[in-house]
């Protein structure tokens, strides 16, 4: 145990306490460890709250149902149980030591023992628990890496990625979210030397540890590192913009839409359309995301042509064919791909002016055409189309009856 405590509100509050109440009985104990105790003594947001404990999984499920929590046995074989405490989930694992080693399907039996189980864990910085009062354990020296923003594995480098090589993506991605400098030499070095493995991963686990990576503090550096190194195109299959996604990046805090996973990609690897479908399809990312995708390089192929003069840029026009979202994102993604960016502030107030202006709404539909004497079938859509052409050259001012008297 250290002399550093935990004093944040999430362990303090009656949710997290009712679940200690009912696990912590007949000598056995408690601790929130990982993400939730790191991100705490960083002052980083808080989402997911894991508690290792030293009952055994049945006994927990019992235990917390007896008190009255609601119990979903989500890997009770595996050792864990989730349990709703005032609607709060807590994912609860119990102690854990490996008899054999062979990636992730390594058999481990249930135990007793913190510091065998903290050996078990990726980083040093994530292998630290707190109880329920707040006291830091600290079973392998991860506290001062922790406060140190020093990413590195706990033992072997090597050993630790060959176990779940998805630990490579893990080792860029927590240190451009919480780390400080130069990534660990060891570590970087192991992932290098293992690079191959990410080619045994599913697309579902790189996408999601790469939308996560897209959008944290230090990507742009880490993104580079892993590109210069042979890694980046193992996860993409084909060439990244890193300099594009470092302008992209060089937005925030202002701009909320880099903090967009699909964005980010866009921004990452997205020269046209083939790309976004390839990267879609090896990240195995939504509809929706894709849809972004796509829509943002619509919205921005214009604009990317030649050097984005806010000024000049007709939002209404914009606005019209793209929509408000999709506008902003293609202005956004325009924006990085300048060799001979505009000002920001110029940009800012480009994006302020879609944001704000109101999109306009073309005055004519079918029936109107009808009700004038065009005959009903092609012709209609064709009218219609020269119509509106019509209507947007004249910046949107005509009205519906001067573009009937056009008929």
């Amino acid at each position: 145990m250290t002399d550093r405590r935990i004093t944040a509100e999430w362990l303090q509050n009656n949710a997290i306490q009712a679940v200690f109440d009912a696990i912590e009985r007949h000598d056995d104990a408690a601790r929130v460890v990982g993400g939730a105790v790191r991100n705490s003594l960083l002052d980083k947001p808080v989402a997911d709250i894991d508690i290792a404990t030293t009952a055994a999984p049945s006994v927990v499920a019992e235990r917390t149902e007896r008190a009255g929590l609601k119990v979903i046995p989500t890997g009770i074989d595996h050792g864990t149980v989730t349990v709703i405490s005032s609607g709060v989930a807590y994912e609860i694992t119990t102690l854990r030591e490996d008899i054999e080693t062979f990636g992730r399907q390594a058999k481990v039996r249930f135990g007793r023992d913190w510091t065998e189980d903290a050996r078990r864990r990726d980083f040093t910085m994530n292998a630290l628990y707190c109880d329920r009062s707040g006291a830091i354990h600290d079973p392998l020296g991860g506290l001062t890496d922790c406060l140190e923003r020093r990413v590195r594995f706990i033992g072997s480098a090597r050993d630790r990625i060959q176990e779940d090589y998805l630990r490579i993506l893990r080792f860029f991605r927590i240190h451009a979210a919480y780390g400080n400098g130069e990534p660990d030499p060891e570590g970087l070095t192991a992932c290098v030397h293992e690079r191959e493995g990410l080619r045994s991963l599913s697309a579902e686990r790189i996408g999601m540890e790469m939308k996560r990576l897209v959008v944290a503090a230090l990507a742009p550096q880490c993104l580079s590192l892993m590109e210069n190194h042979g890694l980046l195109e193992i996860v993409t299959g084909g060439v990244s913009r890193i300099a594009d996604f470092t302008a992209f990046r060089g937005l925030a805090p202002d701009v909320p839409e880099v903090d967009e996973p699909a964005l980010a990609l866009a921004a990452l690897v997205g020269f046209v359309d083939e790309d976004m479908d390839r990267l879609s399809d090896r990240l195995r990312l939504s509809n929706s995301e894709r849809k972004r995708m796509h829509g943002a390089l619509a919205a921005g192929s214009e604009l990317i042509a030649k050097p984005v003069d806010p000024a000049a840029v007709d939002t209404r026009k914009l606005l019209y064919r793209h929509g408000r979202q999709t506008s902003v994102d293609g202005v956004v993604l325009a924006y990085s791909r300048q060799s001979e960016t505009p000002l920001k502030r110029d940009l800012l107030e480009l994006l302020a002016r879609l944001r704000r202006t109101e999109i306009p709404q073309f005055p004519l539909k079918g029936r109107d055409l009808l009700a004038n004497g065009i005959a009903p079938g092609p012709d209609v859509g064709r009218v219609l189309e020269r119509l509106e052409s019509c209507w947007i050259e004249s910046g949107f001012a005509l009205t519906a009856k001067e573009l009937i008297g056009r008929i």
